[in-house]
């Protein structure tokens, strides 16, 4: 899987917001700061979770961005879902969509289960949990399998 800029910084910033409220919003130009992420992009990713519904905001000298919901309320999926769409497309389609003929019939059960082992980690971590440093332990478990180190 290939984790887009635009995801990664969508994660990043939601992380950075996680301690930001209503009463204390933060800036975009703060977080892209804090992140080292090009304010120019982070407008646009913030404007899109700001359509989905995951951040809220608020003009003027006082205004900023902030989490729609708690922390640990908002798994990653959530938040990829946002800026990229489906965690798992082929050629622009969802793989229940796709259909394959002979040889490569079973290709789709294939597609179809790589969606699931990433909303198995996807959705079990929460911005809280990346937020804290303190990742679930089924997480860190597989992060701990030197085989998950080394880029193939």
């Amino acid at each position: 899987m290939h984790v887009t800029a635009k995801a990664d910084y969508a994660v990043r910033a939601i992380v950075e917001l996680a301690g930001s409220s209503q009463e204390s919003p933060r800036k975009v130009d703060d977080v892209a700061k804090a992140q080292g992420i090009p304010v120019s992009f982070l407008e646009n990713i913030l404007t899109q979770l700001r359509s989905s519904g995951i951040v809220r905001s608020q003009r003027g000298p006082e205004g900023g961005y902030w989490l729609a919901q708690p922390a640990d309320q908002l798994n990653l999926a959530n938040v990829i879902r946002a800026v990229e769409g489906p965690l798992v497309g082929v050629r622009g389609q969802r793989p229940e969509e796709i259909e394959y003929v002979g040889s490569a019939e079973s290709l789709q059960q294939v597609w179809i289960a790589l969606r699931a082992s990433l909303r198995k980690v996807l959705e079990n971590v929460t911005v809280a949990d990346v937020a804290a440093g303190s990742l679930p332990a089924e997480i860190v478990a597989l992060t701990r399998e030197e085989e998950a180190w080394h880029t193939r």
